[in-house]
């Protein structure tokens, strides 16, 4: 039984349609089938992770850095945004909260930020993912507050 908030990967050989390694059967004495090994446990807390780097990739997200308890917290693009996942066995529900550049367009932005991080939780983790709320928390223009002379 996994610990709760954690998620099993199935492994090659467990039932799920895959039989040994290739090239198990010259392994020698001793060797233990794939299926006999154990499992592979990940916490929600590694998922979500994963999800705020993804996110913090992109080069028009950021997240919120400095401050205490949420106080004095500024808007910083190197920062990792925040993230938190619901895991239901093999499926989960991302949120994540970002910052983003300002002027983009705000929708597209979101929805190309939402297909990556679908894509690369799934491809790194083995988790379906199958909803990502994305909420904005916070614009910058990028110009460290000065203006722009003309």
């Amino acid at each position: 039984m996994n610990p709760p908030g954690a998620h099993a990967l199935p492994l090659p050989g467990d039932g799920a349609g895959g039989g040994s390694l290739p090239g198990a059967g010259d392994a020698g004495p001793g060797f233990v089938e794939t299926g006999t090994r154990g499992q592979t446990v990940l916490a929600a807390r590694v998922i979500e992770k994963i999800a705020a780097q993804v996110a913090s990739d992109e080069s028009s997200a950021g997240g919120s850095s400095g401050g205490f308890l949420g106080i004095g917290n500024r808007a910083d693009l190197s920062a990792r945004p925040r993230a938190s996942v619901e895991l239901a066995g093999n499926i989960a529900t991302l949120r994540v909260e970002v910052g983003m550049l300002y002027p983009v367009p705000l929708r597209q932005a979101t929805e190309a930020l939402r297909g990556r991080i679908r894509t690369r939780v799934t491809e790194l983790t083995g988790v379906d993912v199958r909803e990502v709320d994305i909420r904005i928390s916070w614009l910058t223009t990028g110009t460290n507050g000065r203006r722009r002379l003309l």
